[in-house]
């Protein structure tokens, strides 16, 4: 019998949670099952940003649902398979209950390993590149400790509604911009890949946070980006010597035809 060929997996921008409680549930579901359709073949999985549509968690609560995912999650790394799990920028008040309930590997900032010889660089992408200083600026607001001590004194009911509400305006006034590609010297995700091959060449980049399924040239590396599953569905994998754009669709694995540029 022949061995199982095994795979490491990207994933990313799941945003349970939006924009309703019965299509989040729906789609849930939908990666759900596409965890069981590759638990046999995974070695690793890489969760890499905003899973959920809005996370925080108080000492004593965390917010209600998705306890199917959670339950996969669980049950992945009971069975060896170690699963990175990364802060987006709707889920970023993230601490430790995942590392001791799931048994994850929680990751705030970029991750950067090597795997058969290919090194790669992978983080949300929230932040990065040129411009959007506004959100810079939000981003050390948010992530800093005095300012989530402040908000955990708010009452979940009233918090976590307050947030989900901000949450769900940031991701509506992006979304017609988020399925534009205009070429890649427009996309500030390639700019910066750019930048760190100068510094720090690595063999591949993976981010989330686009939206916008990519797979672009950057010399000799190769820049890709998960996408999202509010309606692509799209995810990353490596098999050990190539990566690979695919996509969950009709209960099965198929090809993604993304936008590439050389």
């Amino acid at each position: 019998m022949e061995p199982i060929q095994k795979y490491t997996y990207f994933a990313s921008d799941f945003h349970l949670g939006a924009p309703n409680y019965a299509e989040s549930r729906k789609r849930e579901e939908a990666i759900v099952a596409w965890m069981n359709a590759v638990q046999d073949t995974a070695e690793e999985v890489f969760l890499i940003g905003d899973i959920f549509d809005f996370w925080f968690e108080y000492k004593t609560v965390i917010p209600k649902g998705f306890v199917r995912l959670q339950a996969k999650i669980a049950e992945f790394v009971d069975n060896g398979i170690a699963v990175h799990f990364f802060k987006g920028n709707h889920d970023m008040w993230m601490f430790h209950y995942f590392q001791k309930e799931l048994g994850i590997q929680l990751h705030s900032n970029e991750y950067c390993f090597e795997k058969n010889g290919k090194s790669f660089y992978v983080a949300h992408g929230d932040g990065l590149g040129p411009g959007d200083y506004k959100y810079k600026f939000l981003k050390r607001v948010f992530r800093n400790a005095i300012c989530q001590w402040a908000f955990a004194r708010i009452h979940p009911n009233f918090g976590l509604s307050i947030a989900n509400y901000f949450s769900r305006s940031s991701r509506k006034s992006g979304m017609s911009k988020d399925m534009i590609y205009n070429g890649k010297e427009q996309e500030w995700l390639y700019q910066f890949v750019m930048e760190h091959q100068k510094k720090n060449a690595v063999d591949y980049y993976v981010f989330g946070h686009r939206h916008l399924p990519l797979e672009l040239s950057v010399g000799n590396a190769c820049y890709i980006n998960t996408g999202e599953w509010l309606y692509a569905q799209t995810f990353a994998r490596f098999d050990g010597s190539t990566l690979e754009l695919l996509c969950w669709k009709n209960d099965q694995i198929e090809v993604f035809d993304a936008k590439r540029s050389n």
